[in-house]
């Protein structure tokens, strides 16, 4: 017979039941926490126009364009909903000094914000400090974090305007 560890059963019986109902914040944790105001899209910074030279020189962020599912959404919750997700992303994922998972937070699909980040270098400390000067390891202001978002909705504007790429088809492999 073989003896478990000490303290063992007593983590596992503090470990909370995952199929029971969840229950709403307090009143308390919400004023600690709130959710980030929705943004105000016409008080949102200039984007300098090097900006947009720069990237058009990397083929890796230039590959990036929405696709009908992000249009379609885009279309359906409207520019300023799509802008609110923005905020909440970036103040959740990466405004702290050192997000979780950093260099992995940020999916490559399943939403317009996601796409947008990684064409403008915001998926990551690591691209916001290389593509924006903004040094990784400190947390951003809300100026910086307003600078990211106006990145992000011109990007969204200007590839939601131009027509959709069509994709080559492809050589048949016989």
């Amino acid at each position: 017979m073989t003896r478990r560890r000490p303290g063992r059963d007593r983590a596992q019986a503090q470990q909370p039941d995952l199929f029971a109902p969840a229950t709403p914040p307090s009143p308390a944790a919400l004023q600690e926490n709130p959710r980030p105001a929705t943004p105000d899209l016409q008080s949102l910074p200039a984007v300098p126009r090097e900006l947009w030279e720069r990237l058009a020189y990397s083929r890796f962020r230039a590959r990036f364009h929405l696709g009908a599912k992000e249009r379609d959404y885009l279309a359906t919750r409207g520019l300023p909903e799509v802008m609110a997700h923005a905020a909440d992303f970036i103040a959740t994922r990466l405004a702290p000094a050192h997000p979780d998972k950093d260099g992995r937070q940020t999916p490559w699909r399943g939403h317009p914000v996601f796409i947008a980040q990684h064409a403008t270098g915001t998926c990551c400390r690591g691209c916001v400090a290389k593509w924006h000067a903004m040094p990784a390891g400190q947390a951003l202001d809300a100026q910086q974090q307003a600078y990211i978002l106006s990145v992000i909705q011109e990007w969204i504007r200007r590839d939601a305007a131009a027509p959709m790429a069509q994709s080559a088809p492809r050589p048949d492999r016989r």
